[in-house]
């Protein structure tokens, strides 16, 4: 058993990475992690920023699914 994260936004291949966008508002999206510690995708819009989670290495882009974020203050 190795130590990576297999489920980790970062295991996402790079040619899959740059054409990823946030289906609500197509903004580009970067790594991050949720409030449960787990890998998600952070869309960068500066009015809707939303949350996709990646499961199983699998970024599930479901607007349903999407959770929003709460701006830096």
């Amino acid at each position: 058993m190795t130590d990576q994260r297999a489920g980790s936004a970062s295991a996402i291949e790079p040619w899959l990475r740059e054409i990823l966008r946030c289906p609500v508002t197509g903004a580009t999206l970067v790594d991050g992690t949720g409030p449960d510690g787990e890998p998600e995708l952070v869309s960068t819009d500066p009015d809707n920023p939303l949350a996709y989670p990646v499961r199983q290495g699998i970024p599930v882009l479901l607007a349903d699914d999407a959770r929003p974020v709460r701006p830096a203050q």
